[in-house]
């Protein structure tokens, strides 16, 4: 049994697509809108073209058999009347009678020239007509005006025939014939219209045939033109795509000297210029980049022994005055700063390089993150910060553990280092295709504009903010690059003074490309329905996600409550 209602439905998305098509044509082919444009402008015009010439053809040829049909029926008339007046006939009727229709005879037989009509006349006693006319053919108010006049009368009409035949459009013209001693009588010359009805007819068809000729001709012209000035660009932006795919030597053909073949010169000399410029900046990229990886190693050895004569200092630092023992101290710090600074350098490198690998295993995240806040238990208590970690399930996925444990190392003391004592949290989940972990602070935050600059190297929120962890600037850019390398996603969201998410989000099996991730990327914490500024961030974290179970908790650093809306997740 059919539904109506889910019938209709196929029909309205049938007829979306149907009108949906050409518009996309429109703005997608150039090729199109010139054919198109021409096709409707040309018909625009050849029907415009066509009315007026129909309508000056039917008016002439009308007007011409008007003209033609009154000179006939004038001299019609006066021959009638000529004939009454040299008749000598009394007032009988059978004898008037026979007279008229004698004579509506000979005019009949007469109208067979240029202009063939039929005669009706309209005796006292009876309608005498010759040939197959029927008296309806005159009109009603043409006998009323006779009657009432001496004039001859012509109109329009729609002649009838008495034998069936298919009424056709004519002319009825029409004048009163005295007849000296006996009185008024009124003749009727009925003019049909066959002939020009079949010219304009011919020439409409004509006209028809000429128009569909001349349109198709202008189609496959204006494709013709549309398709020599199309080609050109259709090159042009052949090449300035394979230039931007990195094919730098390629290069347009140029033909002739007309604006298309100058056009072709112009994108060739641009693609010299970029790849000149291309070329100066990958080498000064290269020398960069052996600078930054030369002077990382060539520090290696001094810092050592720096380094060991700091750890020499350091270790009798309780034999020196107060002042010199923090030198010391300092010294060795600002030289663990200094190693992390070197190494994270010459990591940078290797991601410029293009040499840096993974060394895939199958691991819980949940472990990864459990070793990572321990680690850095000691910073948080210092800075009085409680991280909280929620675990939703099994996070497993095949990555590479040494770079993992780098990313949610640096996301953990950048959320420490700006929580300002608020807690911390770090959410874990996953689904069929992937795993993700959150980690939230509460602290100053960002504009969400620099939601992208956070991972760019040496950059920060606040220039004027010190540095209180001894970071090294270049730990969420690694965080980035470690990120891509797995073929995941590291994202950030941040508001001024709500504080700040990052969200790491790993495909379970490596070389899966990631579709979406089972944590949002908007804090559910920070969505609030009586906040219309966030009326977009909420939408967008209210899609749907597969339901997890309630959270394994994990507090460091100090105790913190938890409410059930930590236990949910949605699709970013």
């Amino acid at each position: 049994m059919s539904v109506p209602g889910l019938t209709a439905a196929p029909s309205r998305r049938t007829a979306v697509v149907w009108w949906r098509l050409p518009a996309a044509l429109w703005w997608r082919s150039l090729p199109f809108r010139v054919i198109a444009s021409v096709l409707v402008a040309s018909l625009v015009v050849l029907v415009l073209s066509g009315f007026l010439l129909m309508q000056q053809a039917t008016s002439g040829v009308m007007k011409s058999k008007q003209e033609v049909a009154e000179n006939e029926a004038r001299q019609a008339v006066n021959r009638a009347q000529q004939t009454l007046n040299n008749a000598n006939l009394t007032g009988d009727d059978g004898t008037v009678d026979t007279l008229l229709y004698d004579l509506a005879n000979g005019f009949a037989n007469r109208g067979g020239g240029t202009s063939q009509y039929e005669v009706v006349v309209l005796a006292r006693s009876q309608t005498l007509t010759a040939g197959q006319v029927a008296v309806d053919s005159i009109p009603s108010e043409l006998v009323k005006q006779v009657n009432e006049s001496n004039d001859l009368l012509i109109t329009p009409t729609e002649v009838h025939w008495r034998n069936g035949q298919p009424a056709e459009p004519g002319l009825a013209a029409g004048s009163a014939l005295t007849l000296p001693g006996v009185g008024r009588y009124q003749m009727y010359l009925i003019f049909p219209l066959t002939q020009e009805v079949t010219t304009l007819r011919v020439l409409r068809n004509a006209v028809v045939t000429t128009g569909a000729i001349l349109i198709v001709l202008l189609t496959l012209i204006a494709a013709l033109v549309s398709r020599q000035v199309v080609t050109p660009v259709r090159a042009a932006r052949q090449a300035a795509e394979s230039l931007a795919s990195g094919n730098l030597h390629d290069r347009m053909q140029v033909r002739g000297t007309d604006d298309l073949a100058r056009l072709a010169v112009s994108m060739n000399y641009m693609a010299s210029e970029l790849q000149k410029q291309i070329n100066t900046l990958e080498e000064l990229s290269a020398v960069q980049q052996r600078f930054v990886s030369d002077v990382s190693h060539e520090l290696r050895t001094p810092l050592t022994t720096v380094r060991m004569a700091a750890e020499v200092l350091h270790d009798a630092r309780e034999d020196f005055d107060p002042i010199a023992a923090r030198s010391t101290e300092l010294l060795q710090n600002e030289l663990d700063r200094f190693e992390s600074l070197l190494s994270d350098l010459l990591e940078i490198s290797r991601f410029d390089a293009g040499a840096a690998e993974l060394a895939l295993s199958a691991v819980d995240l949940r472990g990864v993150v459990a070793r990572v806040v321990e680690a850095n238990a000691a910073l948080a208590a210092s800075n009085r910060t409680t991280v909280v970690v929620h675990a939703t399930g099994e996070a497993i996925a095949e990555v590479d553990v040494r770079r993992i444990e780098r990313i949610l190392r640096n996301l953990l003391v950048n959320a420490i280092e700006h929580a300002e004592t608020n807690p911390i949290e770090i959410l874990i989940a996953g689904d069929e295709e992937a795993v993700a972990v959150a980690v939230r602070d509460h602290g100053v935050g960002f504009q969400a504009s620099q939601a992208k600059q956070v991972f760019h190297r040496f950059w920060r929120a606040d220039p004027a903010r010190a540095r209180t962890v001894g970071g090294t600037g270049l730990g969420l850019s690694i965080s980035m690059e470690d990120a891509n390398l797995h073929g995941g996603w590291l994202t950030a969201w941040g508001r001024p003074g709500q504080g700040a998410q990052f969200r790491l989000t790993l495909p379970r099996t490596a070389g899966t490309i990631l579709q979406s991730s089972p944590l949002p990327m908007v804090p559910r914490d920070y969505l609030g329905p009586s906040d219309p500024v966030r009326a977009e961030a909420a939408a967008d974290a209210a899609l749907p996600g597969p339901t997890v179970g309630a959270p394994e908790t994990l507090v460091l650093g100090g105790p913190l409550a938890t409410s059930g809306s930590d236990q949910g997740r949605g699709g970013s």
